[in-house]
């Protein structure tokens, strides 16, 4: 009777996004940018110079590395960033956090902010190949995910996912046990000496179309513990990855962006850097086809690629 009386109390708290957007979302520190009304000082050398040589330098303030600094540019690795915020406390005048929770890229390039032109011009072929990839995953998609060395903050986020405030299965998206199964494999962690082989099996068992999508800074470039003699730099070396969410850990709500940016469910693409904190509301991104199809119509689609367990 109290669950009764709390629901007509409560109501609905599944959040309706990406249909609109989420009041969660807009105070949610998700990343680190470069404030814009410093680029121009810093671009015009005013200062920068010392900035970078004094003690102790701008580079050292990250913990993980993710300050890239030299003499006429400064910019933020958030595929290393593991969000502390010391930078910031630091240097308010150069960093800032942008509230943002859909920070997901099909680029690695694109994590590193402000984005060099090169960089945004590889944009539009990787968006390309990603969608003709994942032409026949729209109706419903089953996700496989791998720990492959976290440190189990990342795994409360994506299991966050599955209780009544995020529902990703109102959106056809399913969680797997067997790779057999799966469209997507989510992978976490560092990519441990002992993970290799058994993420790579996992790969390989999974039936083409397949999506690979690192989650978390330590998935995607090793995090604070990387170089060491048990870890690799992320998950790049040993899959070829097709979205990266960087965070540490990322929100539910940015692994789910991720989500729906590797399987093609968004209409307009919120690359990390190439928009200002506040710019890339979920209610700019329209959602196709968000139904799940039933079990009948989707064996029905994929068949012909599916294998036996």
């Amino acid at each position: 009777m109290a669950w009764i009386l709390r629901g007509l109390r409560d109501g609905i708290v599944t959040t309706r996004y990406p249909r609109r957007s989420d009041g969660y979302q807009n105070g949610f520190r998700g990343a680190i940018s470069v404030v814009e009304d410093s680029l121009g000082i810093l671009s015009e050398g005013q200062g920068f110079r010392h900035d970078i040589n004094q003690e102790p330098s701008i580079s050292s303030l990250c913990p993980s590395g993710a300050i890239i600094a030299n003499e006429d540019r400064i910019s933020v690795d958030r595929g290393k960033c593991i969000l502390c915020g010391r930078c910031v406390e630091a240097r308010p005048d150069i960093f800032c956090f942008e509230s943002s929770t859909e920070v997901a890229s099909v680029s690695r390039k694109s994590l590193v902010v402000p984005s060099c032109i090169d960089d945004d011009e590889s944009l539009p072929s990787l968006r390309s190949e990603l969608a003709k990839k994942v032409r026949i995953l729209r109706r419903s998609v089953h996700v496989r995910h791998v720990d492959a060395g976290s440190d189990g903050s990342e795994e409360s986020e994506i299991w966050a996912l599955t209780n009544p405030v995020y529902d990703v299965q109102r959106l056809g998206i399913f969680f797997t046990v067997t790779p057999r199964h799966a469209d997507l494999l989510l992978v976490t962690g560092v990519g441990t000496a002992g993970m290799i082989e058994p993420l790579r099996n996992t790969y390989e068992a999974m039936p083409h179309p397949k999506i690979v999508i690192a989650v978390g800074t330590d998935a995607i470039s090793g995090g604070l513990v990387h170089p060491n003699y048990a870890t690799g730099g992320g998950i790049g070396d040993i899959l070829h990855v097709d979205v990266w969410v960087p965070g540490s850990p990322p929100s539910p709500f940015s692994i789910l962006h991720g989500i729906l940016l590797g399987i093609g469910l968004l209409a307009g693409d919120n690359e990390a850097g190439n928009n200002k904190a506040g710019d890339n509301e979920a209610g700019n991104n329209k959602v196709r086809h968000n139904r799940a199809g039933s079990d009948s119509t989707r064996d029905a689609k994929f068949g012909a690629t599916r294998r036996d367990d």
